[in-house]
């Protein structure tokens, strides 16, 4: 069925384009040492066999700060994946004795270098991207840059072949390289497969639960979970004073609420981003205040720039029962640790994603997971009346 990749099937055939490689940059190394975990498991016994697919590579830096790409083995004729997180704060480097945090700047910077150091003797060069450089500032009002846009070329003019990131702040700026491969995936079927092993007793009808979007930009990824769960939709419109500039955006004065009664639900909220929280928190108290039952936050990039603390008295007072946060950017220990934080994986499809491009199978069917979401609900609902 499309939709269900049989990986070591695919793996068996190896009818892929090339040799498959994964670049995996030192932000990345977990996520990448879990794809690579999948990709090795499916080609075992394989002619696609390998005891890795990551090829050695890294960045050094001399004492100036000035840094190199190093790829240590030969990747000519290779399919290269390269796998880069950008929003790893965690990563430092030494310069004139001083250690340094690396920035989004920073990693972007090396994944270029080492897209050089492949020096075009790659058969296809793609780049696995969760956190899309810049994307935060995917508009221009003024005289303002407009850094994504001008990544993405300067990604394609440099060889790159396709781009795949998760929930982009704004996917239209794809529209900067419409020559270019560009997916941009939603990994909602983890998301409630992680929602309900970590909340066995949810019941996912309407007189139970509710998704409510936390503003109108997060609408269309509120507006699947609703459609796929079969249960009401609510909003919050976020009003701004646009009088002013705080922290490079203009305050929030209120939230205006849209939608039917909360009463006595459960709440589902997801959006792309939980960056200092405060929105999120916010949109959590109007909901206590209109009585709803357990609130449930999603964000793919759970990030906490403000840190846990807030999070974790929310937690403790019973204005939020759980937030879910993908491992596609890195996660501080300190959250990690948090009672109320509930990962989701998504390794295995990125995976998934890797072993199509390389043997030029469709990825349409892994960007929409309806039937494996309707699967998922069906296996739910029989366990339950079971």
């Amino acid at each position: 069925m499309a939709g269900q990749i049989d990986t070591e099937d695919i793996f068996r055939e190896c009818g892929h384009v090339a040799e498959l490689g994964l670049i995996v940059t030192e932000g990345a190394r977990q996520l990448g040492e879990k794809i690579n975990e999948h990709l090795v498991r499916w080609a075992s016994g394989s002619p696609c066999q390998k005891d890795t697919f990551i090829i050695e590579s890294e960045c050094p830096r001399f004492s100036s700060g000035d840094g190199k790409g190093l790829i240590k083995s030969t990747v000519r004729g290779d399919d290269l994946y390269f796998i880069v997180d950008v929003g790893n704060y965690s990563c430092t480097y030494n310069m004139f004795g001083q250690k340094n945090a690396m920035s989004p700047d920073d990693h972007f910077q090396d994944l270029k270098r080492l897209i050089q150091a492949a020096s075009g003797k790659a058969h296809r060069i793609s780049v696995i991207m969760p956190v899309l450089y810049g994307s935060r500032q995917h508009r221009r009002s003024y005289r303002e840059s407009l850094d994504c846009a001008v990544a993405l070329q300067e990604l394609q003019n440099m060889g790159v072949s396709n781009i795949i990131t998760f929930d982009a702040h704004d996917p239209r700026v794809q529209n900067a390289v419409p020559l270019m491969g560009f997916d941009n995936v939603s990994p909602s079927y983890q998301v409630l497969k992680a929602l309900l092993r970590s909340v066995p007793d949810i019941r996912l009808d309407r007189d139970h639960l509710m998704v409510v979007s936390p503003d109108e930009g997060a609408m269309s990824r509120n507006m699947y979970y609703a459609s796929v769960l079969g249960i009401d939709l609510g909003m919050f419109y976020k009003r701004r004073d646009y009088a002013r500039v705080v922290n490079g955006r203009n305050p929030i004065v209120a939230h205006e609420y849209l939608g039917d009664s909360v009463e006595g639900k459960d709440v589902f909220i997801a959006d792309d981003i939980i960056s200092s929280g405060e929105s999120m928190l916010e949109v959590a108290r109007e909901l206590k205040k209109r009585k709803a039952n357990r609130i449930f936050a999603y964000a793919t990039y759970a990030i906490f720039t403000n840190g846990v603390d807030e999070f974790e008295a929310a937690y403790r007072d019973g204005t939020i029962a759980g937030v879910f946060g993908t491992n596609l950017t890195y996660r501080s220990p300190k959250l990690l640790n948090c009672e109320w934080f509930h990962e989701v994986d998504v390794s295995k499809y990125i995976a998934y994603f890797i072993a199509a491009i390389n043997h030029d199978m469709s990825v349409g069917a892994i960007i929409d997971p309806h039937e494996k979401i309707r699967q998922l609900l069906a296996r739910r609902a029989s366990c339950v009346i079971g």
